[in-house]
């Protein structure tokens, strides 16, 4: 029995079979809070006297006819419908109840707690339209869509052609919106978006001459918050930048972006009409770092107006070229087309690290990934399809030069508009425009797995001056080859200037390296304190430097002002602490000293994270307590002398209060809880009052009461996510028991409000508290696994994982001795859940190989 899988072989063979789909889709949402009709029709052309199937998830299925002829309800089963006879051409209608999910997964239902009003949204990628419509739910089956919403009178409702005038019922009761067809495009790019929701217009002018309407919305309790001509600026600076990179008109009719609330992912590409995590509309002052997110996050989803949508994968295997090419492109485009030109700062710093930390695990994958199936792709939304490929894209542009690589891109979307695509299909253009032959450098950085070293062999003379220098390269991963590398070699050197000391950019050669080493004779002679090998960060590797540069670099490390020389430093630094060849205290106290003088808000925000992994988990427990009490008055120190309404103010107040130890500093962020203490340029607004109340919780500093009572200051969704979070964080046994039963118990839990459980458990001050779920853990998770949607599942299955027991055996629970024991006697298992489970197996023994190096 398939269940809700699908192979990619069937998908073949339907692809072989059926063709030239036009579908109908009439949905009401006029029936209640838990379910709405579905009806479906759908013109397709067949094999004449074939066979097939069509997929659809509903509650319950009231009408099957095919060609006229009424079908025996028992043919929908196992999340299909068989069609069997099938003739030339076909007409096919099914009636359906389908089902409101609280997932963000098909039909999204939200009721606002703010003001009591009701939204719904759609999400389908990946294979999630089925659970709205009837469809035949692959990628390469592309069709027009023509649908007709029924909802109350007071909603607004988008899709991915123009909002028509609704047309009144003949009792008034209902509104009916009867949508065009769209254009021929993959289901999971449809889009149905409903509600109340309120915002703001515009237009701009396509290079074709076209106007395009413009739309920014949100629900009406955020309203206030949405910044929509700012989002619009974006938004036509990406337009103008990707028409012209492209020399591609935009390919839809009009262009609407919709924050939707307790979204479970960042954004979704649907045609012409983008849905954002609502997150983005903020509602309390941002850190920079989350301002630039939504930048990139916005281009990204444009870009694949054209690259995704325009032009499709034919099958999920090039999922990583979608997501890739947005990821690469946006980044560009935020860096040329926007103000926010320390992007590629951003980037090394947090998509470059998650790459790095995917492709060391034991899952890792070609970043061209076999694809077998929809489970496959499920666990496959991750660093390397969409991190690592984007640099690998990166060292393409530069392999062939961005002229070529743009070009390229040109011809494949003339080339192929409207219709599927391969990898194949774009090196074919890639390698017509710039004259290279792709085949050898897509198979060493596409089809295979893993990573390499990156190291200098550096010799010095008495004068301190280099007399030889080499850099090599060494595979990391077992079963990786030795790639082709653009990279650039920099020497810095320590100057006194005016009253301090920095850093100078000194002597530095860009080059190729090519197999295992290349000797870079121009460096002979040179100065080099630091020798920072790939500068600029063009290269994919694990980098190390050479011991005296290490040393030099930790020791003044505020003495860069390069924001991206210094975050690489720091990136060696960490690596080093997961690789255990270092202790997690030497990155401790360097990173204290950098934030000292860090600029960049997303370099703060990572190392801020990885001051948490430290303490957390990197740091041997015997020697926590100590280390712990250390970084609490140093965060607190800084939080108090940074810059007033400065993004590092911001970052420090909230970092200090999470990693507040002493009593001390518990009173002193309960103080500003209480406005007993105030900062200047500190705005106690809604998030900042959670993130103190959320760390006293866990700090045990207050009470439940206090907590809701909270609440009835922010009765908000985002307020009802936050109590979760913060009653789950206080340290009595009551409350954590309470925490981890909900999690398991509640199915109306919406994926954003077990997130928020789910991270206030895990946060304890004494892990030990958590170690009576951790056998209860390994017994439910083929349960949690079989039972839940994907996104429930991942969340409960990675978030519940006991991390913060390691090391902690005295408890009685050996998590790596559980992890093994599970994976022995469950070889069986569905192959995704083996995954995510190997992969939680991998972090535990990265951390107890970090705690015993820790430990000495």
């Amino acid at each position: 029995m398939p269940g809700q899988n699908l192979t990619r072989e069937e998908a073949m063979t339907r692809s072989s079979l059926v063709s030239d789909a036009h579908y109908r889709v009439d949905l009401d949402l006029t029936q209640g809070d838990q379910t709405f009709r579905s009806i479906t029709e759908i013109d397709f052309s067949a094999s004449p006297g074939s066979a097939t199937f069509i997929d659809l998830i509903a509650q319950q299925v009231h009408e099957i006819t095919l060609n006229d002829t009424a079908l025996d309800l028992a043919a929908y089963a196992d999340s299909r419908i068989a069609l069997e006879g099938l003739q030339e051409h076909n007409t096919l209608r099914v009636v359906a109840d389908c089902v409101y999910m609280h997932t963000g997964e098909g039909m999204h239902r939200f009721t606002d707690p703010a003001d009591n009003k009701s939204y719904v949204y759609t999400q389908f990628e990946v294979p999630d339209a089925r659970r709205v419509y009837t469809v035949f739910e692959q990628p390469d089956l592309k069709a027009d869509f023509t649908f007709t919403v029924t909802t109350p009178t007071d909603w607004k409702v988008f899709s991915n052609s123009p909002s028509p005038e609704p047309e009144i019922t003949g009792d008034g009761t209902a509104a009916i919106h009867r949508f065009t067809p769209t254009e021929k495009i993959s289901s999971y790019l449809t889009a149905i978006v409903a509600g109340p929701y309120e915002g703001h217009t515009g237009s701009l002018v396509s290079s074709d001459g076209r106007e395009i309407p413009l739309g920014v919305y949100c629900r009406a309790s955020m309203v206030k918050h949405l910044d929509a001509e700012e989002i619009m600026d974006i938004t036509r600076a990406g337009f103008a930048f990707y028409e012209q990179a492209f020399e591609h008109p935009y390919p839809f009719r009009k262009y609407d972006q919709i924050f939707v609330p307790e979204y479970n992912a960042g954004a979704m590409e649907n045609a012409g009409c983008v849905t954002f995590r609502d997150e983005y509309v903020f509602r309390s002052r941002p850190v920079q770092t989350r301002v630039e997110r939504r930048v990139e996050t916005i281009l990204h989803e444009l870009a694949h107006m054209w690259f995704g949508d325009l032009v499709t994968m034919k099958w999920w295997n090039d999922l990583w070229l979608n997501e890739s090419f947005a990821e690469f492109v946006s980044t560009k485009a935020t860096a040329e087309a926007t103000k926010w030109t320390d992007i590629w700062t951003t980037f090394s710093a947090s998509e470059k690290a998650w790459a790095y930390n995917q492709d060391q695990l034991p899952s890792t994958h070609p970043v061209v990934a076999p694809i077998n199936d929809l489970e496959d792709v499920q666990v496959n939304f991750d660093g390397i399809t969409y991190a690592k490929g984007a640099c690998v894209l990166s060292q393409l542009v530069t392999y062939v030069g961005w002229e070529n690589f743009r070009r390229g891109i040109s011809r494949y979307l003339a080339k192929h508009e409207w219709s599927n695509a391969t990898l194949a299909d774009l090196l074919a253009e890639l390698e017509e425009a710039s004259g290279k032959d792709l085949r050898a450098w897509s198979k060493a950085w596409l089809e295979e797995a893993g990573i390499t070293w990156l190291k200098p062999e550096v010799t010095r003379g008495q004068d301190g001056l280099i007399e030889q220098l080499r850099v090599t390269q060494e595979i990391f991963t077992p079963g990786a080859t030795l790639r082709p590398q653009r990279m650039v070699v920099r020497a810095y050197n320590l100057e006194q200037r005016e009253d301090k000391r920095v850093f100078i950019p000194g002597h530095f050669e860009e080059f190729d390296l090519e197999g295992a080493g290349i000797d870079l004779p121009s460096f002979a002679g040179q100065r080099a304190d630091v020798l920072l090998v790939n500068d600029q960060d063009l290269a994919y590797g694990k980098v190390r430097l050479d011991s005296a540069s290490l040393e030099l670099a930790c020791q003044h490390i505020d003495c860069f002002e390069n924001s991206l020389a210094r975050s690489q430093v720091l990136a060696v630094l960490w690596d080093m602490v997961r690789d255990g060849e270092i202790s997690a205290r030497q990155y401790v106290k360097v990173a204290l000293q950098a934030l000292l003088v860090e600029t960049n808000s997303t370099v703060m925000s990572v190392m801020l994270r990885n001051l948490n992994t430290a303490v957390e988990h990197y740091i041997h427990p015997s020697k926590r307590p100590e280390v712990a009490v250390n970084i609490s008055a140093a965060l607190r120190r800084l939080s108090r002398f940074a810059q007033a309404e400065s993004d590092a103010q911001l970052q420090l107040v909230r970092a200090a209060a999470r990693r507040a130890e002493s009593p001390e500093d518990i009173q002193a962020a309960h103080d500003l809880f209480t406005g007993k203490e105030t900062l200047t340029g500190l705005v106690l607004d809604a998030e900042m009052r959670w993130n103190l109340l959320i760390s006293l919780a866990a700090a045990g500093k207050v009470s439940v009461v206090d907590i809701n009572e909270e609440l009835k200051n922010d009765d908000t969704v985002n307020g009802r996510e936050r109590v979760l979070e913060a009653k789950a964080a206080l340290p009595q046994t009551g409350e954590k028991s309470a925490a981890f039963e909900l999690a398991y118990a509640d199915s109306a839990l919406t994926n954003d409000q077990l997130g928020g459980l789910i991270a206030g458990f895990n946060r304890a001050k004494n892990p030990q508290i958590l170690a009576p779920y951790a056998p209860r853990y390994f017994d439910t998770l083929v349960d949690t696994y079989t039972k839940c949607t994907h996104e429930i599942g991942e969340l409960l299955i990675v978030g519940l994982y006991p991390l913060g027991l390691v090391g902690f055996e005295e408890t009685g629970v050996d998590v790596l001795q559980l992890t093994a024991d599970w994976l022995a006697t469950h070889e069986n298992a569905p192959a995704a859940l083996v995954r995510m489970m190997k992969e939680n197996q991998a972090v535990a023994e990265r951390i107890a190989r970090a705690q015993a190096c820790d430990l000495g």
